[in-house]
């Protein structure tokens, strides 16, 4: 018979080849030159590619769960866990952008809107004070928010352009106030803010 083998547990390898068959051994014929090469011995073992990627899916998997379960402010538990805490006015961009940086880069991203009783109040919700070190803000020019508003409740005080441009200003003041970095969502993908965010707040993927 004929055994093409790629095994790389030497101890496997070594039984297999006590038997009466012709080996073609894919394994070696590639690692061990590579070996010598490049100066670092192979790591042999059975489903070490597949465990190092399962764990990097698995990681993704749970940033995901989590910037599901925190998107629009939907709750605070657990919010100590955020890597990053994108704030904003209604439809500026923060739900694609923290689901994307989650699902790029395994980011556990949650995002809060900033809605009229924060601008009556003239300050960003409590909840988010003691952690003000992952906030990071979205904006977004008021035309093209009262574009995208206007798709959902044409005609509506909410998507007024007049209140689109005062929800906007209020809610840049309130970032500045509070020392917030924020980028411009208008005219950027959510590729282009995510690789803002990260850089920002010095993430890695």
């Amino acid at each position: 018979p004929v055994v093409i083998m790629t095994l790389g547990d030497i101890q496997l390898r070594s039984t297999l080849k006590e038997s009466d068959a012709y080996f073609i051994d894919l394994f070696n014929t590639f690692i061990d030159p590579l070996s010598l090469e490049l100066d670092q011995k192979p790591l042999r073992g059975a489903g070490i590619a597949h465990s190092i990627m399962g764990t990097k899916y698995n990681d993704r998997m749970a940033a995901v769960n989590f910037t599901l379960n925190h998107d629009d402010g939907m709750t605070n538990h657990g919010l100590e866990e955020a890597q990053v805490i994108l704030i904003g006015v209604s439809r500026c961009g923060k739900t694609p952008t923290s689901v994307y940086l989650a699902m790029q880069f395994g980011v556990k991203a949650a995002n809060y809107p900033l809605i009229p009783e924060d601008f009556e109040r003239g300050t960003l919700p409590a909840v988010l004070n003691q952690h003000l070190d992952k906030v990071f803000g979205l904006t977004i020019k008021p035309e093209r928010l009262h574009a995208i508003r206007n798709e959902r409740r044409s005609g509506s005080f909410y998507a007024s352009l007049d209140n689109c441009r005062k929800e906007i200003a209020t809610a840049e003041s309130l970032m500045r106030n509070a020392g917030i970095t924020w980028a411009d969502s208008t005219s950027r993908s959510v590729e282009e803010l995510s690789a803002i965010i990260m850089e920002k707040t010095r993430k890695t993927a």
